[in-house]
């Protein structure tokens, strides 16, 4: 087996909100919001989804918080907030502090300012509109 993550999907509390973050504030690409056929019902999820594939290859989608629960047999508590980051690798500093300005321009929360940090990266936090946490993150030349 070869371990890699081939998709990350983020349980939003608006769909349409959190679409209107990554395409239009951030850029990145989709159709859209589909699967509005799948309706939710007793017990089972809906199946409304907007879906970016990513430069490497990764999915990151969209899925209302709710529907993520219903699918994982779980509580919506436990599809809320933040307990990680993920990570967004630029090619100079000048794009860490770019991208955190263009996050705060969609409506996301600049978390920490981009600074140099002792293990030789240059880096800062956003929060998109449901508090999902980013770090965008320059390597420094070693």
């Amino acid at each position: 087996m070869t371990p890699r993550i081939n998709a990350i999907t983020l349980g939003v509390s608006d769909l349409e909100r959190a679409l209107a973050f990554y395409r239009d504030g951030l850029g990145l690409d989709t159709a859209g919001i589909i699967g509005t056929e799948f309706e939710r019902g007793a017990g089972a999820p809906g199946g409304a989804v907007a879906m970016f594939t990513l430069d490497n290859g990764v999915l990151l989608s969209l899925y209302a918080r709710t529907d993520l629960a219903l699918d994982a047999e779980i509580e919506v508590a436990r599809v809320a907030g933040s307990p990680i980051s993920l990570g967004w690798f630029v090619e100079n500093r000048a794009d860490v502090d770019r991208v955190l300005e263009q996050a705060e321009r969609a409506g996301g929360t600049i978390v920490r300012a981009g600074a140099e940090r002792p293990w030789g990266i240059y880096a800062g936090y956003f929060a998109d509109p449901d508090e999902h946490l980013w770090e965008v993150v320059y390597f420094l030349a070693g």
